[in-house]
């Protein structure tokens, strides 16, 4: 499928391990990050974006997810892409994270595996990938050097991509 890549942004974040609430989404920062991508998604539609391509990752990527499944439902005409890495994402994960995946991937209009099996260089081709068909990253960024996050912001300013960064 492809989309207009000005109307597309893509998404990196951490994963819950980086997180300083790990797993605990009833943290008060947590929420907090919650509706902080809520209202930057409204405001990234309101700017004319409609595709959001999202990586499928445990912790921010799952947020991001969530936040444009509600989206979708309040404005018909947004769409969520899932570019899953590898078919065993999410095979190491516990069941009810498993189960959260799927919920997500029910709920998407489209999606792209990059290889069917994990290689090392696939997490960094699904973030480029994203990343190519888009023209806005938004991202959650902790700030630390180093990791998938801060080469994913690299790579899109290298690649000209505008760069929306929400701090943890």
């Amino acid at each position: 499928m492809e989309y207009d890549k000005s109307i597309c942004c893509a998404f990196s974040g951490h994963r819950p391990v980086k997180l300083p609430w790990g797993l605990n989404e009833r943290d008060p920062r947590c929420v907090a990050l919650k509706a902080e991508i809520a209202a930057r998604l409204d405001g990234i539609y309101e700017a004319g974006y409609r595709v959001f391509f999202c990586g499928m990752a445990l912790g921010c990527d799952m947020y991001f997810a969530e936040e444009v499944i509600k989206l979708k439902e309040r404005r018909g005409d947004a769409k969520l892409i899932a570019v899953i890495p590898c078919g065993s994402q999410p095979d190491r994960w516990t069941a009810a994270q498993r189960q959260r995946y799927n919920d997500i991937l029910l709920r998407t209009d489209g999606s792209e595996l990059i290889s069917v099996n994990y290689t090392p260089e696939c997490m960094q081709q699904r973030n480029r990938y994203m990343v190519d068909k888009s023209s806005l990253l938004l991202c959650c960024y902790n700030g630390h050097p180093g990791g998938g996050t801060m080469s994913t912001i690299l790579y899109a300013q290298r690649s000209g991509a505008d760069v929306v960064i929400i701090d943890i």
